[in-house]
């Protein structure tokens, strides 16, 4: 790497997060924007992404806010086909996801669908679609958001668990192909973060009492404690990161 790099500047590139709306989504926009990248900002819906393409706007940066149903294989590929032809996309943040909690013998089908349809095949599908022009370009990132639920098999999240499991393998998978063509892949896997995801864990008191209680740092992590990661692995001081899951938990696989 130049000396002459900036290591976390992400200055003259455009990047795509999902789920920008909120948690994690919405601090990983704001910071990438803080790191100079212009955003796409997709949601399932544009409420919510208007004013926050404002905020990075005045920030001094782009953005344009688009909208699909992640769970709509088919309205993924036709927004995400449209994006690839208008766009340079040079960073690609899959961070949306869903997660529906029961126990295994009352996991519907649907729900089961549902989950994987959002958590991993739109995943694949944006992976698949901007990935081809990287590595027509010979440069790009990839950064999916895991879980530490991709290590573990969790508490009545089957569908979710198995989703995250198998980004963390794709995310090896699609390293192993794409790192020698100058794309780098790599995943961020949060531990417990306070987001609309986590609102009913929080709001038990003995389950949120004996998630803290395993968390060595002692409270849950902010969107923003995540977001950060998200950039070093856009940025150049990750050059030479392929295929890895980076554990951002407060401790808590170490527990």
């Amino acid at each position: 790497m130049s000396s002459a790099v900036q290591p976390f500047s992400v200055s003259g590139q455009t990047a795509l997060v999902t789920g920008a709306r909120t948690g994690i989504g919405r601090a990983a926009a704001l910071a990438l924007a803080d790191a100079g990248a212009d955003l796409i900002l997709w949601g399932r819906t544009l409420q919510g992404l208007t004013e926050l393409a404002e905020e990075i706007r005045r920030r001094g940066r782009t953005a344009t806010a688009v909208a699909a149903d992640l769970a709509d294989t088919e309205a993924v590929r036709a927004l995400a086909a449209h994006l690839a032809a208008a766009h340079r996309i040079d960073l690609l943040v899959n961070n949306a996801g869903t997660i529906r909690r029961a126990d295994a013998v009352d996991t519907s089908w649907s729900d089961w669908r549902h989950v994987l349809n959002v958590d991993l095949d739109a995943a694949f599908v944006l992976a698949r679609t901007f990935g081809e022009r990287m590595l027509e370009r010979g440069a790009g990132r990839i950064v999916n958001v895991a879980s530490v639920l991709s290590f573990q098999g969790g508490i009545r999240v089957p569908a979710y668990a198995a989703a995250k499991h198998a980004l963390a393998g794709l995310t090896k998978a699609l390293a192993n192909e794409w790192a020698s063509g100058g794309v780098n892949v790599n995943a961020v896997a949060p531990g417990y973060v306070a987001t609309d995801n986590t609102d009913a864990l929080r709001a038990d008191p003995d389950r949120s009492r004996a998630i803290l209680d395993r968390i060595p740092a002692g409270r849950w992590a902010r969107p923003e404690d995540i977001a950060g990661a998200i950039v070093f692995l856009c940025s150049p001081a990750a050059d030479y990161v392929h295929g890895h899951v980076l554990a951002v938990d407060g401790g808590w696989l170490a527990r």
